[in-house]
This record gives C-alpha cells, sequence and structure tokens, in this order.
C-alpha cells in the first residue's frame, strides 16, 4: 500500500510539471516583424512607474536587455 501511495504522488507531481511547463510555454510567444509589441509596465530609475504605451506615436523605443553582472563576456 505504501509503494502505490508514493506512486500516486509522483505520477501527482509529474503531472503538475508537466502542466506547469505547458502553461508557461503557451504564454511565451515570439513576435513577427512588424508586430506591435506588448505593453508592459516597469520601474524607472527614479522608481515612478513607466508603461511602453506612454511613447506610442511619439519617439522610438529601444529596448536594451543585459546581464546583471555587468561582467565582460
Amino acid at each position: 500500500m505504501d509503494t502505490m501511495v508514493k506512486q500516486m504522488r509522483s505520477l501527482l507531481l509529474l503531472g503538475v510539471l508537466l502542466a506547469g511547463v505547458l502553461f508557461v510555454a503557451g504564454v511565451a510567444t515570439a513576435l513577427e516583424v512588424g508586430e506591435k509589441a506588448p505593453d508592459f509596465t516597469l520601474p524607472s530609475t527614479t522608481g515612478e512607474k513607466i508603461s511602453l504605451s506612454q511613447f506610442q506615436g511619439k519617439k522610438p523605443v529601444l529596448l536594451e536587455f543585459y546581464v546583471a553582472d555587468f561582467g565582460g563576456t
């Protein structure tokens, strides 16, 4: 009986992990060239919240991603 409970727990855990992976994979999608970027809000360097949509129709926006440690590559 103890072995059966362990197997059921393992199957349940595997199911939850698989469902999580499939959910996350479905959320992140690549954009095609020319598609509008999704809006997002982040804190600015001054601590205020700033959204991508605030710049729509005003100025070009450059998004730069870099490593957190600022080390050389």
